[in-house]
């Protein structure tokens, strides 16, 4: 479990937001596959989290991350968008609503998924960065690469959230 105090859980008392981009999945072509499990592993993490919300890729993706981030969650996880297709735009919508990158992170998620066998996870061109008082994360649309994310996430998680308001490293 994440850094917490005794008996608490990481994300007690905080606030997560999950966006799923996908075309097809906001067209009712196909179930979100990958919001739920980011939504359901948060929870478990104490945060409070309502049910994903579908976009279509590209520029309402965008507008749905700007419409979040502007009521102050303490943490948006998005997923899809992430590849090389040319409908893959997930961080160019999102890079001009950081403040600030945190590379580590993404490189992190990626070098996890290498590691377990998946030489793809290097091909997925998410972000991590902070947006205000934000954590914001692009996670891949795959079930797997979304699961290697969290593990990573989940182990960093209440180091980075003591320091999103200036806490001490």
């Amino acid at each position: 479990m994440s850094e917490a105090t005794e008996g608490e859980l990481v994300g007690a008392g905080r606030r997560a937001v999950v966006i799923t981009s996908s075309t097809r999945a906001a067209a009712g072509v196909y179930p979100d596959r990958s919001g739920p499990v980011i939504v359901e592993r948060v929870r478990t993490w104490g945060f409070s989290a309502g049910e994903p919300i579908v976009v279509p890729d590209g520029d309402e993706f965008g507008l749905a991350l700007r419409d979040v981030l502007a009521s102050e969650p303490d943490v948006v996880i998005t997923t899809g968008g992430t590849g090389l297709t040319p409908t893959d735009v997930t961080p160019e919508q999102t890079r001009p609503l950081l403040d600030r990158l945190v590379p580590g992170i993404a490189e992190g998620m990626r070098a996890a998924g290498v590691a377990k066998g998946v030489p793809t996870a290097m091909l997925s061109r998410g972000l991590v960065g902070i947006a205000g008082p934000t954590l914001v994360v692009n996670l891949p649309g795959s079930r797997g690469g979304v699961n290697d994310g969290l593990d990573v996430l989940e182990g960093i998680m209440g180091h980075v959230l003591q320091q999103l308001p200036g806490g001490d490293h």
